[in-house]
């Protein structure tokens, strides 16, 4: 099955910029759509934004459009989340995430067939 390891998480001021990557260990990336995702302790995962398995498409969680970026390079098997303006609402552990079930890519945790471990990132004011 798929493993997928995030990197790039760190401390960041306000206004300040991130870039995530997720690391894809399947032999047939471009067969998953794949997702970011973030969570705190003790909450559920939010979708971040999503990428269909062309790259193709995109779709953002309202409260971080215009601000972060999906993008994916089928050729190395990594999916990348570009942050910028970060703000301190936007601290926790982000995952990656794949997708194969479902024909179009999904704001849903379960949704998705693998994640990774997460990665933290820590906006401060």
């Amino acid at each position: 099955q798929v493993q997928l390891a995030e990197s790039g998480g760190g401390l960041v001021q306000a206004g300040g910029s991130l870039r995530l990557s997720c690391a894809a260990s399947a032999r047939t990336f471009s067969n998953y759509n794949m997702g970011w995702f973030r969570q705190n302790p003790g909450k559920e995962h939010d979708f971040v934004a999503g990428i269909t398995r062309s790259g193709g498409g995109t779709i953002y969680a309202d409260s971080v459009k215009g601000r972060f970026t999906i993008s994916r390079d089928n050729a190395k098997n990594t999916v990348y989340l570009q942050m910028n303006s970060l703000k301190p609402e936007d601290t926790a552990v982000y995952y990656c995430a794949a997708d194969r079930r479902r024909l179009g890519v999904g704001r849903e945790w379960d949704q998705y067939d693998a994640w990774g471990q997460g990665t933290q990132v820590t906006v401060s004011s």
